[in-house]
């Protein structure tokens, strides 16, 4: 659906906010009970203040003794201290109320889609700018409570000062009981039209701050990248754009608060004429009393607040509803990747790897067509070939990252497909070719492997990456703070901690993407001494562009395109005429291109 025809699927996102309000109903009708309370005694001080002119008006005509009127006046002024009271306790009780209801609201729906957006596949965080989704889950949360306080504060008043307004004047005269009604209906009617031509706008706005957020998180997140290639002021032109975009639709989106504003007074106007007309006229003709003339054009106040609360409510609704849409919309996504019903835990072991007749696509490229590989148990397999080749790809296979088009992939002789993803995954260990840390303790970091890992553990496996002699140099050693991404942190520092994750982690399976590609060749050396240690007994993966990492892998794969032309071990490969041969020449120990 194009941006332009793009439109807000009102019932889909109040059947949301209600699954999350349903939960709460009793705290809910209780704020409307209180609200009802608490609008009905604005009401009551104005029959008060009726009642006082009304005996005033018999007092000075001679027919109330002054002890009666002083009396009333006692009266009437203890009573309106105990409303006062209520009003100001009903009140703290409202917002007391309100502040319980939103926060859990707002706690469930950022905890709903947050597991929800996190268990996505693989292939919709690729495709997705993080800056856009942190931005529609902080206002699709937000939105949250601003739909809890426009029903509570917005709406709720309104039809409750209807009510009782409405009963209150017809009691003492139709016509203008009447006349508040037309002037109401023909306000909130104007004020939708109004809404409805402006949400276009306001969606194409809303999406333009969206892609600035993205475009500043995607800046800032690639920082160095813009300066080393001095690219600031072409970053800062694009921003221009971007933000000469979004002034353009706000403007669109601001204007109609115009119409809002002069058709508003207009229609209000009308009414202060009805109601200065009708009423003036009844007691001229003596139909009603001076009392009742000043409670009618007082108790108008009560209702024009709340249709002005009303409409700034339908605004913020119109908003919500737009905020609801781009999170809510992350709710029809499913995951690519399902769990069959009933899947279970897998528990691996021996290790034992294969992709048995394999086929696999990335959407109309294929990359696998009846692909074949059997590791043995404990066996160190290595990958290499050029770029795109499917090295990678097999890894995601293996985790579950994607599923296969045809065939299947086995450890232990049993279908992976036959259990639960996250259990494939975390009963694999991997040292990625990039370790993306969080911004926590340097033993945090590693923890994330196994949480209730004991800290000995943690030291021992620092000690295997070859990380303790650099540990000891900062200044609050293992409980250092890494910064965003590892920042702080060296490449090959960061990759010490990813070998240090794998080993904590102690599965049967592990994969090495590169793992000693960011480290220096005297590192290097010493790191892979305490990977041969770690590779004892494990069932090995190993993805290298550097060959002479992989020399003494108990056999070498060779693809291209998704094909294994070549398989045996090093000194084999070498001796054979072949791709491995040529690009062993090419390189002579340094990367494949």
């Amino acid at each position: 659906m194009s941006r332009k025809k793009r439109k807000i699927s009102f019932k889909y996102n109040l059947g949301e906010y209600w699954k999350v309000l349903k939960n709460y109903k009793a705290l809910f009708f209780s704020l409307l009970v209180v609200s009802l309370l608490v609008e009905a005694l604005f009401t009551v001080d104005k029959f008060l203040f009726k009642r006082i002119i009304d005996d005033g008006s018999l007092f000075i005509e001679g027919t109330l003794l002054q002890s009666v009127f002083v009396q009333t006046l006692f009266v009437v002024l203890f009573v309106f201290i105990g409303i006062v009271v209520a009003r100001v306790a009903g009140k703290f009780l409202l917002l007391h109320l309100m502040n319980i209801l939103t926060s859990k609201q707002m706690r469930d729906i950022k905890i709903k889609y947050f597991n929800h957006i996190l268990r996505l596949s693989h292939n919709f965080h690729t495709t997705h700018k993080t800056g856009s989704l942190i931005s529609r889950l902080g206002r699709g949360s937000g939105a949250v409570e601003s739909m809890t306080d426009i029903i509570i504060f917005n709406v709720a008043p309104l039809a409750f000062q209807l009510v009782i307004v409405g009963l209150s004047l017809a009691y003492f005269s139709l016509i203008p009981a009447l006349s508040i009604l037309v002037i109401t209906i023909l306000f909130i009617s104007y004020s939708f039209i109004i809404q409805q031509k402006q949400q276009v706008h306001k969606l194409r706005f809303i999406q333009s701050q969206d892609r600035e957020k993205a475009f500043i998180g995607d800046v800032f997140t690639n920082v160095d990248a813009i300066k080393y290639y001095g690219r600031e002021n072409n970053i800062t032109r694009r921003f221009d754009l971007l933000t000469r975009i979004t002034r353009s639709r706000a403007i669109k989106d601001w204007n109609y608060y115009r119409w809002f504003d002069a058709g508003q007074l207009f229609i209000l106007a009308i009414g202060s004429f009805l109601l200065i007309y009708f009423p003036l006229t009844q007691f001229l003709a003596k139909e009603i009393t001076l009392g009742t003339l000043v409670f009618i054009y007082t108790i108008y106040g009560n209702v024009v607040g709340p249709m002005f609360g009303f409409v700034y409510g339908m605004r913020g609704f119109y908003r919500s509803m737009a905020d609801f849409q781009d999170l809510f919309e992350y709710g029809k996504i499913e995951n690519d990747i399902k769990n069959k019903p009933g899947a279970k835990e897998i528990d691996i072991k021996y290790g034992e790897i294969e992709f048995k007749n394999v086929d696999f696509n990335y959407g109309r490229r294929s990359i696998f067509k009846n692909f074949n590989l059997k590791i043995k148990p404990n066996e160190k397999v290595a990958l290499v070939g050029h770029s795109g080749s499917g090295k990678t790809t097999l890894v995601k296979l293996l985790n579950r990252f994607y599923d296969v088009n045809a065939g299947g992939i086995f450890i232990d002789g049993k279908d992976i497909r036959e259990f639960k993803q996250e259990s494939v995954r975390g009963e694999t260990g991997i040292v990625p070719q990039e370790c993306i840390l969080f911004d926590d303790s340097l033993y945090n970091n590693i923890r994330f492997a196994d949480r209730k890992a004991p800290k000995n553990k943690i030291i021992e496996a620092i000690k295997l990456a070859q990380l303790d002699k650099i540990v000891k140099n900062f200044p609050a050693k293992g409980n250092t703070i890494v910064g965003e991404r590892g920042i702080r942190l060296s490449g090959g520092e960061k990759q010490r901690v990813s070998i240090a994750r794998a080993i904590l982690a102690n599965k049967k399976i592990l994969i090495l993407d590169e793992a000693t590609s960011a480290l220096d060749s005297e590192t290097e050396h010493e790191i892979q001494l305490a990977l041969s240690n770690l590779l004892k007994g494990r069932t090995s993966i190993i993805i290298a562009h550097r060959l002479s990492t992989i020399m003494s892998a108990d056999r070498i794969i060779v693809l291209k395109e998704g094909k294994i032309i070549q398989q045996g071990t090093h000194n084999d490969l070498i001796r054979q005429t072949g791709e491995y041969k040529k690009l062993w020449n090419l390189q002579k120990g340094g990367y494949i291109e």
